[in-house]
């Protein structure tokens, strides 16, 4: 599900963000073991842009939600996953000066996507 309003166009490296999307998408679509709902909303909020993705799926259990931006850390299967794509999301959202945040509960993962609107170039 789409829940999309108008944004104003913001500076950035698109390619970057592409992969922020996908491994934010992979990794719902997985805690959902492919059937479930994601809702995807984008939204201006003051001077940001708020980018969610939420899914239906299993959640991460609370033990690991401190673990989740450390490198090579996955809750995935051998050879599912590398435990890099929130890591390398996390990157390139502070390049970005934005950031990246998680609520989790049991049947409900929200990631928050926060990216400023600038009025220069990124560099």
């Amino acid at each position: 599900m789409r829940q999309y309003q108008p944004i104003p166009k913001i500076w950035c490296h698109p390619d970057e963000l592409i992969q922020v999307w996908t491994n934010l998408i992979q990794n719902a679509i997985h805690a959902m073991e492919q059937k479930g709902t994601l809702i995807i909303t984008i939204k201006q909020e003051d001077d940001w842009i708020k980018v969610q993705i939420t899914d239906s799926g299993c959640g991460i259990p609370s033990e690991f939600q401190d673990k989740i931006f450390e490198p090579f850390f996955t809750t995935k299967s051998a050879g599912e996953g590398s435990g890099l794509g929130l890591h390398i999301s996390q990157k390139i959202l502070i390049k970005h000066e934005g950031r990246l945040e998680f609520t989790s509960q049991s049947g409900q993962t929200t990631a928050t996507v926060w990216l400023p609107i600038h009025q220069t170039e990124m560099s």
